[in-house]
Formats: C-alpha cells, structure tokens, sequence
C-alpha cells in the first residue's frame, strides 16, 4: 500500500486564509518602513551624529508608531485589500494613514515624552517621518506592483493585442491585460482618434496613433487581436472595424455593452468576445432614464401579453429587475411560458400565479383575469407577426392582431389599467401586408381607448429585432449550416435592426413619456442592407455559399419606414424616441369583410 496520505483540503488554501496572509505581509512591511523612517529621521536630525541618539527612546518610538499604524488603517481598510496595488485610491489612503499616524504620535512626543529625559526624543522627529515612511511605504507597493506584472506576463501564453479606444474601459482592459496572469492577450499598442491622447502612455503601453493608423500599428506590433474598448461602440462604428481588421488578419474582439458591466470593471476584460454579426447591424447604445421607468413599475401590478415571444420573455426580465409589486406573465404558448419563467424566476414549474395560460381571442377569459389580478400597467406585445403567414390567412391576422387586442384593450379598461403600452411595428406605418394593416389598426383601437379612458394608453413602433423566434438571422444561420444557398429577396431589400434587449429598454423608457394616444417611434438608426448582412454571415462562417434572391414577397416592401407620409415626428425628451399622433377608430365600427377589401385596394 501506498504511504502517500490522501489529499486534504487545507485552511491554508483557502482564499480567506491566502487574504489574511497578505494582509499580515503588507502591515509587517509597512512596520518595517516606519521603523527605518524613525531611524532615518533621528539620524538626519542630529546630522549623522550617532552618539547624540537615544536609542530606548527610538524604540519606543518605533514601537508607538507601528502600534498607532495598525490603528488608523482600520477605517481606511487599508489592510484588508480594499485597493489595486499603486492606485490612487490606496496612495491617497496611504498618505492619509501616516498623517494621521505623525499627528497622534507628535501629541505623545509633547505632552508625555518630552518631560521625560530618558525617553527624550527630538520634538520635529514625526515631521521627518512623514515625508521618509510615505515614500517608503509607497516604493514597496509600487514595486510589488511591478513584481506581479512582470509575474503575470511571463506566465500568460498570450496573443499580442491592440486596444483602440484609450479611456477608461481602454485603461481598466490594459491593467487587467497586464495583471491576469491567466490573460489571452497582452496589449502591445494603443489607438484613440482623440489626438489629445497621442503619445499618452497606460501602464508603459502606447498610443501608437489613430484607427487610421491601425495597418501600420499591427505590421510594427504584429498584433494578433483588435480589442474594441468602447462600451458605447454602435454597429456603424463595428463594421468600420471589422472591416479595417479583416484584411489585417487580426480577430475582433469587443468589451460587454454598458448592462454587462454593471458587475464592475473588473470583469470587462474576462468578458471580451468575439464580434457578432448582431454588433455589426443592432448595437444601439441607450441611455435608460432609470428614475422614470421605475416611477411607473416599481410597487405596481404588471402584466404582459405574448410573455411567452421574445419581446415577451425580454419584457419581463427587464420590468423584473424594476421590483413589481406582481408580475403576470400571460401567453397561449405553455413552452413560452416556461422560457418567461426562467427569465425571471431561475425554475420554469408552470405552477406559480405569475404565469397565466390565456388566448387574447377568448375576450371573457381575458375580462376574468384583468379583473381578478387587477394590473395597473399593460404591455401588449401578444401578436400573429409573420408577414408571409398573414398574406396567407388575413382573417388570422384579424382576430388576434385586431379582435385580439381589442379584447386586451377592453379588459384593461375594465379593470381601470392606467398605463397600457401596445407593441406595434414600423409596417403599420404605410401599411402594404396584412401584418401593416392590422398592427395599425391596432395602434388606432389603442388610441381610442386612451380617448375614452382618459388613461395613459399608448402605441411603440419599432422595427425588426434581432434574434426573434423565425426572424432572418435564425433562417441565414440555418441555411448556412447546411451549405446554402442562403435565401435574399431583392439585392436592393433594406430593414431596420435593434437587438431586444435594445428595443425593451426603448419600450420601457417610451411607456414613461408617451402622451395617450399617441405612437412613440424608436430610433433604429440606419436601414441596413439585407444582401451585406448575408455577406458578412457567409464571411465570418468561413465558407464559401452562394447567395439565391428569390424576390420580394406579396406584401413586403423593399424599403420600410418607421413613419408614414401622412404622419409628422416629434422630438421628445428622450433622443431615441419620437412622436406621432394616431388616428382613432371607434370599434363600433370594426367590419372584417370591410376591412379585408381595405387590403386589396389599399386605402
């Protein structure tokens, strides 16, 4: 049998006790720079003149400061690794413990030690110190500091990397780049289009220049990676990288958007990824007035509609994190359900009241809830939304997209809902499918229910989202899997692009400053070519797909546009939302047959 005893885990290993460890080592240190600092400082008192030095009486003092060191830091943490090694934050808690420190031991030397010959010491003895234990003590952090880099980078196997972007997500990625030893990259140059911050230097690594001196930097570097350091970095921004990086031979790599973040910066650079296309066309920074959303969600009874969808699941998760008093989560779809619980709950039992299996087409069933759970905020993002689907079955389009939200109209009113938000889509402005027209008339129901409630009743348009169950990047993928061709209508063909978290937090912000009645229109930025997304899917497979365009289909635009010809934006007090006024349509005068001829003549 084998003598080796098995392995144990052991106190030692464990982080609490590795911190304690640390935290001994730098107050005995710090000690020992005190104490040379007494020294010092009685030496150069009295010019080098040893015989003149009490010797008790320094040890004494040295004594007195280490002890008054250990009990200034408290407050200040400064032992409990509350700082990065050398950063301002703990060199100014560094100076302001031993100011603290020669303050309290000046008072001693005065008003106790001084009537006392044998313990005499010289009365500007702590003014000496201070100067001398401050540089001490900060030369031995600083050259920790430098002992962990050059440990960290002779560790790491890492690719060489250029960060462009030289702020302070560039600055957080360059010291984390040089501090994890287990780091993939390690930066080599810097890049800011500010030229104000030319020749600035980060932790002994350069700003080389601007982007458009990227070619030059990679070939001098031999750069491997491009690390995007700008959180707030839209896709039009992307695609002028990755357009520069390719030919380049260097791989993107981009920092989490501002929500990612939230965590602290520390986990930006354990969080770089590689670009998506979703950078490339649907990154739109938002800025989220948090104060508003959270007056109209926080403490209140929400419900949602087509929970279950991908807006729906994304709703949820967002209104989640404002503290509802409730929660209601309602679909027809068990399994989409079970995805917005998951969202929001961690567990998908289906066996809580927040989930509720209803149809908006069953108006009682509809009534019964609303009144039962009593909402006070509405989103309505339940919809029959494929445009191909409805050109098909027009009267499908009709009892959910119309009656249907008639019915959740209706119940709200019932139940005294005071803010409803119905989901619309940039194809109701214009309208030339089934889905345009039913989506509008939708935003029409919607105003006039705001009309006679009086209540916060409004409509959010917006366009296409990225990663929607059955939406076009799903279908590329797809197709690229399996070897193409990859299917475009029109090489002309353009569409707008968000992502969804994007798009909720729109809607959110939007169901904050709509007026009743009118259409709050998102800012989707540039229409994106469909042909340059298929190009760009089909690059970064790296196989080599045909492209087939198959030609626009019965209903769908080459071109759409988020506002109509007969309609006028407004700005609004958000940047990334406009306003529209929308025309009311009494549901007394709802007539399918009516409305169905409508489609086939278009007006």
């Amino acid at each position: 049998m084998s003598n080796e005893r098995p392995t144990q885990p052991h106190a030692s290993t464990s982080p609490k006790r590795t911190l304690a460890i640390r935290s001994v080592r730098q107050y005995v240190l710090d000690s020992v720079c005190l104490a040379l600092a007494v020294v010092v400082s009685g030496v150069l008192r009295y010019e080098f003149d040893m015989t003149k030095l009490r010797w008790e009486a320094i040890g004494m003092m040295i004594a007195c400061v280490v002890a008054v060191q250990l009990l200034v830091s408290l407050p200040l943490r400064l032992y409990r690794h509350r700082y990065f090694y050398g950063s301002f934050e703990e060199v100014t808690a560094v100076v302001v413990s031993v100011a603290a420190n020669a303050l309290i031991n000046e008072v001693i030397v005065l008003a106790l030690w001084y009537p006392n010959p044998w313990l005499r010491v010289p009365r500007s003895l702590m003014v000496i110190v201070f100067p001398i234990s401050v540089v001490l003590m900060l030369g031995v952090r600083y050259v920790t500091r430098l002992v962990l880099e050059a440990r960290a980078r002779s560790k790491a196997e890492s690719a060489p990397a250029i960060v462009y972007g030289a702020g302070y997500v560039g600055s957080e990625i360059v010291r984390q780049l040089t501090t994890d030893a287990k780091s993939p990259y390690h930066p080599v140059a810097l890049l800011d289009d500010d030229p104000a911050k030319r020749r600035t230097r980060i932790r002994n690594v350069d700003v080389a220049g601007t982007f458009e001196d990227l070619a030059e930097v990679a070939d001098k570097t031999r750069a491997e990676v491009l690390i995007v350091a700008i959180a707030a970095a839209d896709s039009k921004l992307l695609r002028r990288v990755s357009d520069a990086a390719r030919p380049l031979g260097l791989e993107v790599k981009v920092v989490p958007t501002i929500e990612k973040m939230l965590g602290g910066p520390a986990r930006v650079a354990v969080n770089l990824r590689a670009l998506s296309i979703d950078d490339l066309i649907g990154r739109q920074p938002v800025d989220t007035n948090l104060a508003e959303v959270g007056g109209y969600l926080t403490g209140k009874r929400v419900l949602i509609t087509g929970a279950g969808g991908s807006i729906g699941v994304e709703l949820c998760r967002q209104v989640h994190r404002f503290g509802p008093k409730e929660l209601i989560m309602l679909d027809r779809d068990e399994t989409g359900l079970q995805n917005a619980e998951v969202a929001v709950s961690g567990h998908g039992l289906l066996n809580d009241k927040e989930v509720v299996l209803a149809d908006i087409r069953d108006a009682a069933r509809l009534r019964e809830i609303f009144v039962e759970r009593a909402p006070e905020v509405v989103f309505h993002a339940a919809a029959l939304k494929h445009l191909p689907m409805l050109q098909q079955y027009p009267t499908e389009g009709w009892k959910t997209n119309v009656i249907g939200s008639l019915n959740v109209l209706e119940a709200a009113a019932a139940a005294g809902v005071t803010t409803f938000v119905n989901i619309s889509t940039d194809k109701a402005a214009d309208p030339t499918s089934v889905l345009g027209y039913s989506k509008l008339m939708a935003e029409k129901l919607t105003a006039f229910m705001a009309r006679k409630t009086g209540a916060h009743y409004i409509s959010v348009r917006f366009g296409n989202v990225l990663g929607s169950r059955g939406s076009m990047l799903p279908l590329f993928v797809g197709q690229i899997e399996k070897g193409g061709p990859v299917t475009v209508t029109h090489p002309e063909v353009t569409r707008y692009f968000m992502t969804i978290p994007e798009a909720c937090q729109l809607v959110l912000q939007a169901g904050a400053i709509g007026q009743p009645g009118e259409a709050l229109i998102l800012d989707m930025g540039e229409p994106v070519s469909i042909l340059e997304i298929a190009k760009r899917m089909i690059d970064m497979s790296g196989k080599a797909i045909d492209i087939e365009f198959v030609g626009l289909r019965p209903g769908e635009k080459l071109h759409e546009a988020l506002v109509s010809h007969t309609e006028e934006a407004q700005p609004t007090e958000h940047k990334k939302i406009s306003r529209a006024p929308v025309e009311v349509f009494d549901p007394a005068d709802l007539d399918m047959e009516a409305w169905l001829a409508t489609l086939s003549t278009g007006e």
